[in-house]
């Protein structure tokens, strides 16, 4: 019987992602992603900070989500307007609670070169914590509600074990 070598075992972290958003959901918290961005990664970049994102991907905040093996997809707002998201699974590099900032860090991938951001820094760090520049998604694709304030409080990420 053939073994598979470590190259040919699928990643964990599409998995990983999936069951921490469901519990999120589960248990009435936001799921937030944290995301290093390159040419890759289709978000809005005027919210994009140090190459680096932060989005609401619960379902209220998103329509059409899907969480696959290789690519997170959905429709967002951004600042009220519409856009469309795709995120390589791979440049996921956390997924928390935004309530009480439980979650997972993954390694960050080794970014190719941006073109819009020639200046900043090619390998990101993990800035979970940050408020500014979080994108505010909202669902529904043709009656999408109003963008809601971002939340006064930043949330920490914790380890679970």
């Amino acid at each position: 019987m053939a073994t598979l070598g470590s190259d040919d075992v699928p990643s964990t972290r599409p998995y990983l992602i999936r069951a921490l958003h469901e519990w999120c959901s589960d248990n009435g918290f936001t799921p937030y992603l944290a995301v290093a961005v390159d040419d890759s990664v289709q978000v809005p970049r005027e919210f994009v900070k140090d190459n680096e994102i932060v989005l609401n991907a619960s379902f209220d905040a998103t329509s059409h989500l899907t969480l696959g093996n290789d690519f997170i997809e959905f429709k967002a707002r951004f600042g009220g307007v519409p856009r469309e998201v795709v995120i390589p699974v791979d440049h996921v590099i956390a997924v928390y609670a935004r309530e009480n900032g439980q979650g997972m860090a993954f390694p960050a991938p080794v970014l190719q070169p941006n073109h819009s951001t020639a200046s900043a820094p090619s390998v990101p760090t993990l800035q979970v914590v940050s408020s500014e520049g979080l994108a505010r998604a909202e669902g529904g694709d043709d009656d999408l509600p109003p963008d809601e304030p971002t939340p006064p409080s930043r949330p920490t990420l914790k380890r679970v074990k």
